[in-house]
């Protein structure tokens, strides 16, 4: 197949341009043409900016595709410039969404994609444009049939990735582990999670690409492995041989000290992340996601230390004075009730 990846320089796109690649596709990227690829020479790069008026168009002119992989939709403005764009001239559309669109608590438990309200709250920025995208798209797909796919990934892991850890800090979690210096987790730790490799959630968009059954419908796409979120500290404890010291504070407390960073926890993550992926396997029923956490973290670590071993020092500097605030508060709670 000829496969267009809107994106290809992020995380899950190098993954799914590596995946496709080896299995024979045709690809060709688009994007802005800002960062190096270690795919020169097996992969066509077409230059552009969607943010621009017309620049997706133009950059395309009238060339064609058997599918098109839209890495880079974030809200309904990008939603409806795919679907304008690509009308009849992509046998297939699959759009990039995210489990976080959908309203919490949830109605389901393994959640299941058709039972399930879209996100309506526009505090949490990033959920409610994934959800807004997802019902523009419903509404064209009320209007017309038309060969539409949407993609909604769990936290997803990988070479590259700046998402891991309550803060965000990535190899500063080694760090400070490796220092004796204490890390914040968000709650007691146990909210059970799936955390999905990269290259596993790249077989879940190959294994539907191009299957008409899959048009008009929207997936599920990660691991089966069920974790907790504290065993993303503990794995990576036992992999550098040090136990981590974990200090536990209430969500709601981390989102008023870090809005912004902190804003998946309190809307989203503070809820099970436990996804039933039965639905996927109805038109790809080979997908299976193969890295357990232990290896996936393995992967990353081999990675932090030979690429990105440098520590944030904003995020290193607040995990340090909420730690304080912790012992403080241990210290004014206690024995606040006589016996």
């Amino acid at each position: 197949m000829k496969v267009l990846i809107l994106g290809g320089t992020g995380v899950i796109s190098r993954a799914l341009t590596a995946r496709l690649v080896s299995g024979g596709h045709e690809v060709v990227l688009f994007n802005r043409g800002t960062r190096s690829l270690a795919f020169e020479g097996r992969v066509r790069t077409i230059h552009g900016d969607r943010s621009r008026p017309g620049g997706l168009e133009k950059a395309l002119g009238d060339e064609t595709f058997d599918a098109v992989i839209d890495m880079i939709c974030f809200n309904e403005s990008d939603a409806e410039e795919t679907l304008r764009v690509f009308r009849g001239r992509a046998g297939h559309i699959v759009i990039t969404s995210s489990v976080a669109a959908y309203k919490r608590p949830y109605r389901t438990l393994p959640t299941r994609e058709d039972a399930e309200e879209l996100h309506q709250d526009p505090v949490f920025g990033y959920a409610f444009h994934k959800a807004e995208l997802e019902r523009h798209i419903r509404k064209a797909l009320e209007r017309d049939r038309l060969p539409v796919t949407i993609i909604r990934p769990s936290l997803t892991y990988g070479a590259g990735a700046q998402n891991i850890g309550v803060l965000r800090q990535n190899y500063g979690i080694v760090d400070r582990i490796r220092k004796g210096k204490p890390l914040v987790m968000f709650g007691d730790g146990q909210n059970p999670w799936q955390f999905t490799f990269v290259e596993d959630l790249a077989r879940a968009y190959e294994g539907i690409l191009g299957k008409p059954r899959s048009f008009g419908q929207a997936y599920h796409a990660t691991s089966d492995e069920l974790s907790r979120w504290e065993d993303l500290y503990l794995v990576l404890g036992r992999l550098v041989g040090v136990e981590p010291r974990i200090l536990h504070l209430p969500s709601e407390l981390l989102y008023k000290a870090a809005p912004n960073l902190c804003a998946h926890l309190y809307f989203e993550k503070t809820f099970p992340g436990i996804f039933d992926n039965g639905k996927l396997r109805t038109v790809a029923p080979d997908f299976r996601a193969h890295t357990s956490l232990r290896d996936g973290m393995a992967g990353i670590l081999a990675w932090w230390e030979k690429e990105a071993h440098a520590v944030d020092p904003e995020k290193d500097r607040l995990e340090d004075r909420l730690a304080a605030l912790h012992g403080d508060w241990a210290g004014k709670f206690s024995g606040l009730y006589p016996v």
